[in-house]
């Protein structure tokens, strides 16, 4: 199996210093020290392609930039880059989305991922207009995405669901290729939807115990649906080294530089949130400061103040390559990555852990045939005084 590595794009700002915001936080808009125009998203994006990243995963919520206006821009800055746009179901029609894609697709040269977030926040959604609860906003994505997805096919379609309503859609184009639908959730209509629609199942990153029922609990579910599984993906952080202690010492830094207020603040609101994967991220750390290792080089400190996914990678790179080799084993194929900042923290992994995993034949370049990589040449190297 080769792994696929993909990035993240922070358009709501980066940092040297963890940054809050995210799924279910109190927090309205994110920031940092670093703002997420163009110029500097083009960087992050420029340095993922070259280090060998297929994707960049673009969040979507009230507390960053929108992702598909974003992506759009950052296509013209990057050649081979795919983007993983996040969006939500409901927010537009089945139809529009699905055209939105296929446009993309076109324009972009085939370089558009999906991901779904069905909206594990009420009042999220109800800022957006969006009055349905969690459980219905599920059935809702069924229905939608059966609708993208039988347009995709060229067909054309009439669906009067529960939530979704359309006569006599189709798509004068169809997107080529169709993108890779990507989707996550921990409560029993995720794991249902996931079943009948996606290609990449995504978790937050649990101990390899727990991911290893969330695969089980999804192969399950795709059996019984009569489908053939999806593949299966994981989100998490990195801090990787050429040392382990030398890992240890930047999330000590980071964890030194929060504010107990803003913890407080932070994990009062994610209280509060209706979502199953964020319940389960607490309850890696449980608010405390202390003792966030919670397997080995599985670090909690993210989720002190950042909602959705909270825990990193931490160690040398020989370790987090140990770590991802470890949750590959159990069926993870995708790792989907990022750090603080994104842009020096993608060299870190790209130079450090990347080039382990090449030689340990689990993964490969994207623009790499096989060959061996071309070595730079030494200008003058021998020559005579």
């Amino acid at each position: 199996m080769t792994l696929r590595f993909h990035w993240f794009l922070p358009t709501y700002g980066d940092s040297r210093y963890l940054v809050g915001g995210g799924h279910g936080t109190a927090v309205t808009t994110a920031g940092g020290d670093r703002p997420a125009t163009i110029a500097y998203l083009s960087q992050i994006a420029r340095a993922a392609e070259q280090l060998g990243f297929e994707g960049a995963l673009t969040p979507t919520g009230a507390w960053c930039e929108d992702a598909w206006l974003t992506t759009a821009m950052l296509a013209r800055e990057s050649e081979r880059l795919k983007f993983l746009v996040a969006f939500r179901p409901g927010l537009v029609s089945p139809t529009l989305a699905a055209q939105m894609a296929a446009t993309f697709q076109r324009h972009s040269e085939g370089r558009l991922l999906l991901n779904v977030v069905t909206g594990g926040e009420d009042h999220e959604q109800r800022a957006y207009g969006d009055h349905l609860g969690k459980q219905a906003r599920y059935q809702r994505t069924d229905e939608f995405l059966t609708v993208v997805r039988a347009l995709w096919r060229g067909e054309r379609v009439s669906l009067h669901g529960e939530h979704v309503k359309v006569d006599d859609a189709r798509l004068d184009r169809v997107p080529d290729p169709v993108p890779d639908v990507y989707f996550g959730g921990s409560s029993p209509a995720a794991g249902r939807v996931a079943a009948r629609h996606v290609d990449v199942y995504l978790t937050w990153g649990e101990p390899p115990d727990a991911v290893a029922d969330k695969i089980a609990w999804i192969r399950k579910e795709a059996a019984e649906a009569g489908r053939t599984p999806p593949r299966f993906g994981i989100r998490l952080h990195v801090i990787s080294r050429d040392t382990s202690a030398q890992a240890w010492a930047e999330a000590d830094r980071l964890l030194a530089a929060l504010d107990p207020d803003v913890i407080a603040s932070v994990q009062s609101g994610l209280s509060r949130s209706g979502s199953e994967g964020q319940a389960r991220m607490r309850a890696l750390h449980g608010g405390r400061t202390g003792s966030l290792e919670v397997y080995p080089n599985l670090w909690a400190g993210v989720g002190l103040v950042r909602g959705g996914a909270g825990t990193a990678l931490v160690g040398s790179h020989v370790e987090v390559a140990e770590r991802i080799e470890e949750y590959a084993a159990l069926g993870i194929s995708e790792f989907v990555l990022s750090g603080h900042p994104h842009l020096e923290e993608a060299y870190w992994f790209g130079e450090g852990v990347l080039p382990l995993l090449r030689d340990r034949g689990v993964w490969r370049h994207p623009v790499d045939a096989g060959a061996e990589p071309v070595r730079a040449a030494i200008p003058f190297a021998g020559a005579t005084p």
